[in-house]
């Protein structure tokens, strides 16, 4: 028998379909390794959690290899790329429903050497600032 697909990518996709069909906001939780493609400046803890709302991001593509999408950091536009194997999980902001997975090795799950695969994002701009930022709660402001 052939070797089967992961369920991983169906479930990511159908969790992330059912928050925004009840108006909540889907959040990956993503395990940043050397094939991950994130702004490092908000990196805590080997870990980012990215906001995949159609309203936060642009061109969100979700495959069963990976998820693809360009998102704002500090008011760049970044690209960002997470392998399947780098998601840990994804949950609603609102009321933390949602589901986590097991962490996998990238060669195991889609059998590409990890040299094929783009590198970490270097050089943040944001990174200086965000860092001095990180120990502080966010605080909005309302500006007309």
């Amino acid at each position: 028998m052939a070797q089967l697909i992961s369920t991983k990518p169906y479930m990511l996709r159908a969790m992330h379909e059912w928050c925004v069909d009840n108006n909540l906001t889907p959040h990956l939780v993503v395990a940043v390794n050397g094939q991950t493609r994130v702004p490092m400046g908000y990196v805590k803890d080997g870990e980012i959690v990215l906001n995949i709302n159609y309203s936060a991001t642009k061109d969100l593509h979700m495959d069963n290899d990976s998820v693809v999408f360009s998102a704002r950091f500090g008011g760049v536009s970044q690209n960002i790329y997470v392998p399947m194997s780098a998601v840990r999980g994804i949950f609603a902001r609102e009321n933390g429903q949602g589901m986590f997975f097991e962490l996998e090795d990238a060669t195991e799950s889609d059998g590409q050497d990890l040299s094929e695969r783009p590198a970490l994002m270097e050089g943040d701009p944001a990174e200086g600032s965000s860092k001095k930022q990180n120990n502080k709660k966010p605080v909005l402001t309302i500006v007309k």
